[in-house]
């Protein structure tokens, strides 16, 4: 745990007292909403069991939510609609759940760390750490909001759509998920975009096979 909070205490040893770290969920999905959360935290955070929200189960990422919420200082989980995904593309729509969460908290911290290549366009200073889910113990924490409130979210959906199975994949890529748009067409929340090559490849093998 002390190897995973070294960036935040970092910051806390140049004089910062409030850290924020910030990270999405739903990049990568064919279907459904980006969600971002940031978390607050200060100088005496400590949760065991932090990680980055790919590599935990269900079960871990619902118990540590309960303790990142109860800990944290301050929390935002915002929601970014497919329609704007298929506006202004996957990259640009996280990077604004991410802002939009961020400028949601009610506290606002002294820094933001931020997941990816990228920084935000806020007026905190914000540091983006590549993978810094996989490093950065509140990048973490606010990775496992994401992922947990976006399940959440695809899980509501299947019972919209039951034919594509939200509640299994959660949107992603998966042989089933992607032969039933091949069987059903896509629904109102896939993604338009991300779907060309799926048709492009079904096109071409059925070229192949003809």
């Amino acid at each position: 745990m002390k190897t995973f909070q070294k960036i935040e205490k970092e910051f806390f040893k140049k004089g910062f007292e409030l850290i924020a770290g910030v990270d999405e969920a739903g990049r990568g999905p064919l279907a459904g909403p980006v969600v971002a959360a940031a978390v607050v935290f200060d100088t005496n955070i400590s949760i065991d069991g932090i990680n980055d929200s790919k590599k935990l189960s269900e079960k871990d990422r619902i118990e540590l939510e309960k303790e990142i919420k109860s800990k944290a200082l301050a929390y935002s989980v915002q929601v970014v609609s497919v329609e704007l995904i298929n506006q202004l593309n996957i990259l640009r729509a996280s990077l604004l759940a991410m802002k939009n969460a961020v400028e949601e908290l009610s506290i606002l911290p002294q820094i933001v760390l931020v997941d990816g290549n990228f920084p935000i366009n806020i007026s905190i200073e914000n540091k983006p750490i590549k993978k810094g889910d996989a490093k950065c113990f509140s990048i973490a924490a606010a990775s496992i909001l994401a992922k947990n409130y976006r399940d959440r979210l695809m899980i509501s959906y299947s019972e919209i759509y039951p034919e594509y199975k939200f509640h299994k994949n959660k949107g992603y890529p998966t042989k089933e998920h992607i032969e039933a748009i091949l069987k059903y067409g896509p629904c109102e929340i896939h993604r338009k975009k991300f779907l060309r090559k799926i048709y492009e490849r079904e096109f071409i093998q059925q070229q192949i096979e003809f």
